[in-house]
């Protein structure tokens, strides 16, 4: 793949499975060539979230506006407003909610472990 510049107003719309009060545009995906990383854009609105899952990748997520948590399965809260990130590594489940009345964005960042 080579070097790919992707706009702001470009990208797929999907929904995630076990997500609530959500929608999400793709920015980068395998579809599209890349070998091991997706980037996606979740926008949540107040009172969304996600329901305790894991995935089989590495996460990361950045918080670009508004306030979430992320609880892991031994219930520790994770607590991010703009500009924090969390590393979620594959297969540990999680949860997240919206904090406070705000829509809530996040950069995701996946990538499949070698």
């Amino acid at each position: 793949m080579a070097i790919k510049l992707i706009k702001k107003d470009e990208g797929t719309v999907y929904q995630a499975p076990n997500h609530f009060g959500f929608w999400g545009i793709k920015k980068v995906t395998e579809a599209e060539g890349s070998k091991n990383l997706v980037v996606s854009i979740s926008e949540f609105h107040p009172n969304g979230g996600a329901t305790m899952s894991s995935s089989p990748k590495d996460r990361v997520y950045i918080c670009m506006r508004g306030a979430f948590n992320v609880h892991d399965e031994a219930g520790t809260t994770f607590a991010l407003t703009p500009g924090d990130m969390v590393y979620i590594p594959a297969n540990e489940k999680r949860d997240m909610e919206v904090v406070g009345t705000e829509a809530c964005r996040v950069m995701v960042l996946m990538c499949s472990p070698e």
